[in-house]
């Protein structure tokens, strides 16, 4: 008797562990900060109109040299697709 194909088959993990999975890797994400934008732009990745974005917080956990850069920086997400985007705060003095 040959094999059975269906033994070959892709088993789908149980969605309960893949959202308690996410959830521990996301950790706080709710706890971001979140500036609007003063006109909504679109997204590079999505291409979705956005009028805020999110603000995470970025701290360097592990290095195997001795590093110019610094220790913590924040990353810009889009709202909507989670990506990061390329962003420079700065104010007019």
């Amino acid at each position: 008797m040959a094999d059975d194909p269906a033994d070959d088959a892709y088993v789908m993990p149980d969605i309960d562990e893949v959202k308690a999975e996410a959830e521990q890797i996301l950790g706080h994400w709710q706890d971001v900060a979140e500036y609007t934008l003063e006109l909504p732009a679109k997204c590079p990745h999505c291409r979705e109109p956005i009028n805020s974005v999110r603000v995470v917080r970025m701290t360097r956990s592990k290095v195997q040299f001795t590093s110019t850069l610094p220790r913590n920086g924040r990353a810009f997400v889009c709202p909507l697709c989670e990506r990061l985007l390329s962003i420079e705060l700065s104010g007019i003095l």
